[in-house]
């Protein structure tokens, strides 16, 4: 096992040693355009102007913070929701009916497509960006939990009632424990489709965060500050991922790894 790991890792090293190979030598012997694409050189002097001056006048850790704060605010705020309606909705058919209609309805819908509504009725500052991000996130999780409590075998609800367990005690003991490992990756699709969202909706109506910036290198055509942030945003996705990941598995440490 163990070294079956040291293999995945070098061979994850090889392929990024590779691809940032190509990337110096496509750009230094002229391949491809520096308007197009800059070298590996002209991104990390990039990389360090904006880390000590900022961006338009804002320094990179408020663009940073900002995005964050939006994303991390509306992910709490699906998980506090999503959990408990969701194991409500498996529990009891009829709190299903209401609610999976709901979530089936819009789901299926891009994110960017209901923001246009969001912007009328809340305007283009932080409480449509937070409510667009909750939307996104709110689904997976909501439908992680519902099913999880549907595959449930029944005869470990039968026998706890047998033995005397009440409603309170079979939901903390049977329900929750058993549906945790689901629960766990509906929070980590919902943080990576809210993050995704969070980035398009920045790039659209926003004055700061990562997406902004995006933009507005595309704006300018600052290639340079563009190949920057998107290298931040892909490190970030993969901590974020890293983080859910651990947490999950400090938390639900009972299930088979």
């Amino acid at each position: 096992m163990k070294k079956e790991k040291k293999q995945h890792r070098l061979l994850s090293i090889s392929t990024w040693v590779l691809i940032l190979a190509i990337w110096y030598l496509v750009t230094n012997l002229g391949v491809v355009k520096s308007t197009l694409m800059p070298t590996p050189q002209r991104v990390w002097n990039t990389f360090i102007v904006v880390l000590n001056q900022g961006y338009n006048g804002i320094p990179f850790m408020k663009h940073f913070g900002m995005s964050m704060g939006r994303l991390l605010f509306a992910v709490v705020l699906a998980i506090v929701t999503a959990i408990p309606l969701g194991l409500l909705s498996g529990y009891f058919s009829r709190v299903q009916a209401v609610l999976d209609s709901l979530v089936n309805f819009y789901r299926p819908i891009p994110p960017m497509a209901y923001y246009v509504l969001l912007m009328f009725w809340m305007g283009i500052y932080e409480e449509s960006k937070v409510m667009l991000l909750f939307l996104a996130a709110f689904a997976p999780i909501y439908i992680s939990c519902s099913a999880a409590v549907g595959r449930i075998h029944h005869e470990y609800i039968h026998s706890a009632e047998s033995l005397g367990a009440n409603k309170y005690q079979i939901f903390f003991n049977i329900v929750l424990p058993a549906c945790a490992p689901e629960i766990v990756v509906g929070i980590r699709t919902a943080v990576g489709v809210a993050y995704t969202t969070l980035v398009s909706a920045e790039m659209i109506a926003a004055t700061s965060g990562i997406g902004w910036m995006v933009m507005d290198a595309y704006t300018y055509m600052k290639t340079d500050v563009a190949f920057v942030v998107i290298i931040i945003m892909g490190i970030t996705g993969i901590l974020l991922d890293a983080v859910v990941c651990k947490t999950g598995d400090k938390l639900v440490f009972w299930t088979d790894k």
